[in-house]
């Protein structure tokens, strides 16, 4: 039984190969933000790439064969055939609770009378890179080294990502005015230790793992994957909107976006796509992709892009179209975006989705083999390949009003829900792992509908008579059902979890500017708006704020201007201002807004520790980081309402925002936590758990009604 399921898993691969070898070759990129990362020629790529899979289709009865030897064996100790694993990005507990209580959730209701429903205790911080890092590697936030979506470059203090770095060839060669690039770009996952499924490969065990935060670039192991947070659009940034407009005061700019202003030529409009600079051009010019669109009426238009054109509908998206940018003679770039016309007449506007990298084309490694995003392309068309691929930023800026956005949401659910269930069909021995976002986007954008109090909702005449989130969760319970229809075996065990739970955001803390007050930060006045830190004296500054987690001191000999030294004077510093921090009031609103603040000296253990920051401040309910603190902007006030329509986070004390664990067979382990799925896989495949992990298995509990071999102490 064994050697006939993995006949069909190198089916599978094998047609993914033949997919790949019989598309025409074309480009493949590896782009970013001014900052640089490189476009890079397709025949290089594209040569590895056919290679590899020739290599791979000439040498697979080889590797069938010691497959199959292996795989006599690779399940000899295993207590399940399947193992399945459902992420809810977000998904609360005690929203989840409440719901149960009210049985609008029978899916669920299900699974909590007849085997497990308990709160999953999560990270600090409770930020969705740290905690899935967790989840991946079974270890606290000092053994896998993300602390944060953000870190500070400690050359210069600059906000960069934590989770990935890319750099461009260094080499190139020139010919006339274009430099072509010897060698590929090098894309490095920032996430140190090992995945678990990767630990499941390694003893023959197959895995599905369909976007999970953190996995960009795509790491090899035995299994498929498919990378999801933190995957850049075409233009190396975490999505950046275009939005095309007559009106001249809407030259305004937007975070998360562009404006641009065009002018009509009668009933016609003449724009640009925007791309990335072209490295492979000495100037550095930008990508462009030209568009023309021809108003029909006040509803719809069509729109012309290279020798295609597509019918506009008002407050319509389109289907994914394909782009292409021009790099070179030969050379071309391909994504993917959608239109959504806002209005025809008599003043033009038209929405563009960030430009995703092509899944059929990648212009970066997406999947794990390449070839798995062409599979699944092929097989349901194009689908999202950004990271954070629902578009808040838009929302905030109030480019796209709810219900737009709202689609959004749910056709990215809908684009991985045929992933998921296309890897539950194919796998009958292993792991499948997919993780979904709607959860998390659509709790963070829509929570002001169930908070009255939140700022968000005081310049609106009227409130909607709506529940979105109740209405989410119902959704999810119905994914829920549909899973356990597919997970009907005793030899299945299907775990739903979240990494972390929900609750309100009204008001943000400026955290450099209490650091200023409290003579900690020295801000120049005369540039006190300007991003980056870049207002900050560094030589009689003492610490500093930057992303969402917490507080860094400017140490000597880590940070490029530091002046705290090390050793017994950090620590005294760290402890003065938290204990000074935990007594912020917020005077205004009558409450305390910080619940605790955690020395990473103390609660982190591992290689990594220096990289975090010093101090991880736990907010209370109602309280997060400044919109302001997170890019380091300094303000001139502790406290700023939010009033956009993120409204929800979980950016606040880890024991405030407990996640999800419901399962198919009774656990028994009182506080299970995040960091235990892992080992709870490996252990019921009958695999050791590493010595580096710091999650146990959970006691999870047999058909039978006995608990398995490890039982682990409460």
């Amino acid at each position: 039984m064994l050697v006939s399921q993995r006949c069909k898993n190198l089916k599978f691969l094998f047609l993914a190969i033949v997919i790949v070898l019989t598309i025409p070759t074309q480009a493949q990129a590896y782009i970013g933000p001014g900052a640089g990362f490189a476009v890079v020629g397709s025949f290089l790529v594209m040569f590895t790439a056919l290679l590899s899979a020739l290599l791979a289709l000439f040498t697979w009865p080889m590797r069938y064969l010691i497959r199959a030897i292996r795989g006599r064996h690779a399940f000899a100790r295993s207590r399940v055939k399947k193992f399945v694993i459902l992420g809810l990005d977000g998904m609360d507990y005690a929203m989840t609770e409440k719901m149960l209580s009210e049985g609008k959730l029978p899916n669920l209701v299900k699974l909590r009378d007849q085997a497990c429903f308990k709160p999953l205790a999560t990270t600090i911080p409770t930020i969705s890179p740290v905690a899935w890092s967790s989840f991946q590697t079974g270890s606290n936030p000092a053994k896998h080294n993300i602390f944060d979506f953000l870190t500070r470059d400690k050359r210069n203090y600059q906000p960069r990502l934590s989770s990935v770095d890319i750099r461009g060839p260094r080499r190139k060669i020139t010919l006339g005015k274009y430099q072509f690039p010897l060698g590929k770009a090098d894309i490095r996952l920032l996430r140190k230790g090992k995945p678990f499924w990767k630990t499941l490969g390694e003893h023959g065990i197959f895995s599905s793992v369909i976007r999970v935060p953190i996995t960009f670039p795509p790491e090899k192991f035995h299994g498929v994957q498919l990378s999801g947070m933190c995957v850049p659009d075409l233009r190396g940034t975490q999505g950046m909107f275009s939005f095309y407009t007559t009106k001249k005061e809407d030259k305004v700019e937007h975070t998360g976006g562009e404006n641009f202003y065009v002018t009509k030529n009668g009933n016609s409009v003449k724009a640009e796509l925007i791309g990335s600079t072209n490295p492979l051009r000495k100037d550095n010019s930008i990508l462009k992709c030209p568009f023309e669109v021809t108003i029909k009426d006040e509803n719809s238009a069509d729109i012309k892009i290279g020798r295609d054109s597509y019918t506009l509908e008002k407050d319509v998206y389109t289907n994914w179209i394909k782009v292409s940018f021009r790099a070179a003679p030969g050379i071309k770039v391909y994504g993917i975006c959608k239109f959504l016309l806002l209005s025809a007449a008599p003043e033009f506007e038209l929405y563009v989705t960030p430009i995703n990298i092509d899944p059929e084309k990648p212009a970066m490694p997406i999947s794990h083999p390449a070839i798995y995003s062409t599979y699944l392309a092929k097989r349901q068309g194009s689908f999202a390949t950004l990271g954070l691929a629902e578009d808040s930023w838009a929302l905030n800026e109030k480019v796209l009003i709810d219900n737009s956005f709202l689609h959004q949401c749910i056709e990215t659910d809908q684009e991985r829900e045929k992933m998921f269930f296309d890897a539950l069909d194919k796998i009958k021995h292993g792991l499948c792992v997919c993780v979904f976002d709607g959860t998390d986007r659509i709790q963070h954008t829509f929570w002001r509908d169930i908070d009255e109090e939140h700022p968000a909702n005081r310049e609106q005449e009227q409130r909607p008579q709506r529940n979105i989130i109740e209405e989410l969760y119902q959704r999810m319970d119905i994914l829920v059902g549909k899973t356990l229809a597919k997970c009907k075996g005793k030899d299945t065990i299907l775990m739903i979890i979240s990494d972390h739970g929900f609750n309100t955001f009204r008001h943000g803390v400026d955290l450099n500017r209490w650091l200023e007050e409290n003579g900690y930060l020295k801000v120049k006045d005369s540039q006190r708006n300007k991003k980056h830190l870049e207002c900050v004296d560094w030589s009689k500054s003492r610490a500093f704020a930057i992303g969402l987690a917490g507080i860094f001191l400017n140490l000597k000999g880590r940070e490029a201007q530091g002046i705290v030294e090390p050793g017994a004077e950090a620590a005294q510093l760290r402890n003065e201002i938290a204990k000074k921090l935990i007594e912020l009031n917020d005077a205004e609103h009558g409450q305390r807004a910080i619940k605790q603040v955690y020395n990473a000296m103390e609660v982190y253990q591992g290689p990594y520790k220096n990289e975090a920051p010093d101090l991880i401040v736990g907010y209370n309910r109602g309280y997060r980081a400044s919109w302001e603190t997170a890019i380091g902007q300094v303000t001139d006030k502790i406290f700023h309402d939010n009033t956009k329509a993120w409204s929800g986070d979980h950016c606040i004390d880890h024991s405030l925002v407990p996640g999800v664990l419901f399962c198919n067979r009774a656990i028994t382990t009182e506080h299970p936590r995040l960091m235990d799925i892992g080992p709870t896989v490996l252990d019921m495949f009958g695999v050791a758990v590493p010595r580096y992990m710091d999650g146990k298995p959970l006691a999870v509990t047999d058909v039978d009604g006995n608990k398995n071999r490890k039982k682990q102490a409460k």
